[in-house]
């Protein structure tokens, strides 16, 4: 049994996390959510979150949300975690670590923050199949020159940040193994491909939790993955397998969901 401080809490995916881990045995043992959150200072039972009296602390107070925990999860906002993660960090705390948008300065102040401090999980993506998707993008180096890439992803109408997190390094595994220069996110008017362009369109509609495209197409044949998620489910469902392989390791670095699955 490991103990979860889920930061969130009364979110939907923390709340997703919460109901994941508490079905598998473990036990939630902090909470956090913004300060001007109405769920602050009420339990996880009165919210009806969970079966349990741990209340939910403001996000000011982390240190003591997350004293008893084992393990930090957040799948929150980029601002927040750049002055969350050194806390947690410091405090010697497991750390899985869901949350996208970063800016480049942000994303190296959470990475610094965790290496060589604690165990950690950074992921764009906590679902099982988008990473085998990762490392099944890494193999299509075998098309030969002619063949495009492109990448389209959907997600529901209160995603902020565009193109997602995944579908950035699903861009990454792509421009690395095919060359790719330059990303184009959309075109409009007189815009021909040109060799060096790899696409990567978002569309956002209704409440779709997610769905990733790779298509490849040559003169005469297309090859299109597609990943589509149900619930939010899938992400907790990670996020918890994550949390349980993070606490058989030792050695304080950044890890990645390749790792959890043993596909790096």
């Amino acid at each position: 049994m490991l103990r979860f401080c889920v930061a969130g809490a009364a979110g939907r995916m923390g709340n997703a996390v919460i109901a994941e881990a508490v079905a598998k045995g473990h036990q939630i043992a902090g909470a956090t959510e913004a300060p001007n959150s109405p769920a602050v200072d009420k339990s996880l039972r009165e919210l009806n979150i969970a079966n349990s009296d741990t209340k939910i602390f403001s996000s000011d107070r982390l240190s003591e949300a997350v004293r008893e925990a084992d393990v930090y999860v957040s799948f929150t906002v980029p601002a927040a975690e750049v002055i969350s993660i050194p806390i947690v960090a410091n405090l010697g705390k497991r750390i899985v670590l869901g949350t996208t948008g970063f800016t480049q300065e942000q994303n190296r102040q959470v990475i610094s923050a965790m290496s060589g401090k604690v165990p950690a999980v950074f992921s764009p993506n906590y679902s099982v199949g988008v990473n085998i998707l990762f490392k099944l993008a890494e193999s299509l180096k075998a098309f030969p020159q002619g063949y495009d890439f492109s990448i389209n992803e959907i997600h529901h109408i209160g995603k902020k940040d565009a193109p997602s997190g995944t579908a950035k390094k699903l861009g990454e595994i792509v421009a690395n193994v095919r060359g790719y220069k330059k990303t184009i996110s959309g075109r409009e008017g007189i815009s021909p491909r040109k060799p060096e362009e790899l696409e990567i369109t978002a569309l956002r509609a209704g409440g779709v939790p997610g769905i990733h495209d790779l298509i490849v197409a040559g003169p005469y044949e297309m090859l299109r993955i597609e990943h589509t998620a149900f619930s939010r489910n899938v992400f907790a469902q990670g996020a918890v397998v994550a949390a349980e392989w993070l606490s058989k390791q030792n050695e304080p670095k950044v890890y990645s969901m390749a790792d959890v699955l043993g596909l790096s």
